[in-house]
């Protein structure tokens, strides 16, 4: 397995060098808890207020796993391993709540995981093993990012004007995406949380 490099904090950004292409033996997959509605569309407007490219490419999600590129003949073995993974997690309940940044690091503000944080990173070092083994850049840290590599004044517009946002939310399950031509994501396949109460 290869991984693409990846910036200091791991979101789903649009990865190829122009001109690049990608081996046809090969497929670039994430895994994410996603954001429901309403939620979801308010941070998709205020990333495209922000003048963020990823706006309309990128649903608003908490990563478990980055972008890694995959050999395609492993995704019969991937898909089995995200399935055991997602019968040994229990539902739990998400809040976000106000936001934060990685800068001076990585130009990025994000809306703050509160609770779900102990979920999260325990799914992800089971989802970041097996076939999908891998290291990170960085610390894993939940959080879901509303903007990121654009003007510092866009980025203290979204620090500011979400500082306030609450939501609260169940985690039923996680997502399996695959990164399509062009940049956007689309969802490969869902995977429900099945496993006993912690």
């Amino acid at each position: 397995m290869t991984d693409r490099p990846l910036r200091a904090d791991d979101t789903f950004v649009h990865r190829f060098d122009a001109g690049a292409e990608s081996s046809p033996d090969t497929v670039v997959l994430g895994v994410v808890v996603s954001v429901p509605e309403p939620w979801a569309q308010l941070l998709v407007e205020w990333r495209g207020k922000c003048g963020d490219p990823q706006a309309t490419l990128v649903p608003p999600h908490v990563t478990l796993l980055p972008p890694t590129e995959v050999p395609i003949a492993m995704r019969p073995a991937i898909t089995e391993h995200l399935s055991r993974v997602a019968t040994q997690h229990p539902p739990f309940d998400m809040h976000l709540s106000g936001t934060g940044t990685f800068r001076p690091i990585s130009e990025v503000v994000f809306v703050a995981v509160a609770r779900g944080i102990a979920d999260c990173e325990l799914i992800a070092n089971d989802v970041r093993t097996g076939p999908l083994a891998r290291q990170l850049n960085f610390p894993y840290h939940p959080h879901v990012t509303v903007a990121h590599d654009v003007p510092a004044d866009m980025l203290d517009m979204a620090y500011a004007g979400l500082a306030d946002v609450q939501a609260e939310f169940r985690v039923d399950g996680f997502t399996e995406f695959e990164q399509l031509p062009g940049g956007a994501w689309a969802v490969s396949s869902e995977y429900p949380l099945s496993g006993p109460p912690h």
